[in-house]
């Protein structure tokens, strides 16, 4: 129970603290439309990743298949991190010319998770394998997994908004537009690593 619960808090604390296109969609939305918007898109793993599950626990036994398919989803994700890339780069600073469009930051983290091809791999390479341990143990201990697992993935995301939102009011003013233009150069730099690793899955089959 103590080895299931450690790899829970690692794992979890990893994939929530890790530079990605998730994380830098959760900084891009806590500044321009503060924390809430932040936190809301650091809920993501919590919608995406129970059907990523589902289906990799059911079609386990054909890993080749799934990462060929992971790979075609992880194309669609490089389209839209350059979509959200553009729009970071051209985001007028809060109360300037902003739109009253809503910010949709469940649905934006959501379809980045969904098409970014590691919560795949890490379910399919660790965390279904430690899961399957954990229920072998008991349904108790698989519980444990998923909870910890979730509270550090999801937790730290959220922290992160809540402390960059304190900050916000200072990055609004002279530093929005070279702080904005920056997130959108780095989910630049994460299409191209998605994009490389979708090559990568599809040449596996």
């Amino acid at each position: 129970m103590l080895t299931v619960l450690s790899a829970a808090l690692v794992y979890g604390l990893t994939g929530g603290l890790a530079p990605g296109p998730l994380m830098t969609l959760v900084i891009s939305q806590t500044l321009r439309h503060g924390a809430k918007e932040g936190m809301k898109t650091a809920l993501a793993p919590l919608i995406t990743d129970g059907p990523i599950m589902i289906v990799l626990l059911l079609f386990l036994g054909r890993i080749a298949a799934i990462r060929s398919l992971v790979g075609v989803i992880a194309i669609a994700g490089v389209l839209y991190l350059l979509y959200l890339a553009w729009e970071s780069w051209s985001a007028p600073p809060p109360g300037a010319t902003e739109t009253s469009a809503a910010p949709r930051s469940i649905v934006r983290g959501a379809v980045v998770n969904f098409l970014n091809p590691n919560p795949y791999l890490f379910w399919l390479t660790a965390g279904t394998p430690m899961l399957i341990k954990a229920w072998r143990h008991s349904a108790l201990a698989a519980a444990a997994f998923i909870t910890v697992f979730f509270v550090c993935l999801v937790g730290s995301k959220l922290l992160l908004a809540l402390v960059l939102a304190r900050s916000r009011e200072h990055v609004v003013g002279r530093w929005y537009r070279p702080v904005m233009r920056t997130l959108a150069l780095l989910l630049v730099v994460f299409a191209v690593i998605v994009g490389r690793d979708a090559v990568a899955l599809i040449r596996q089959r």
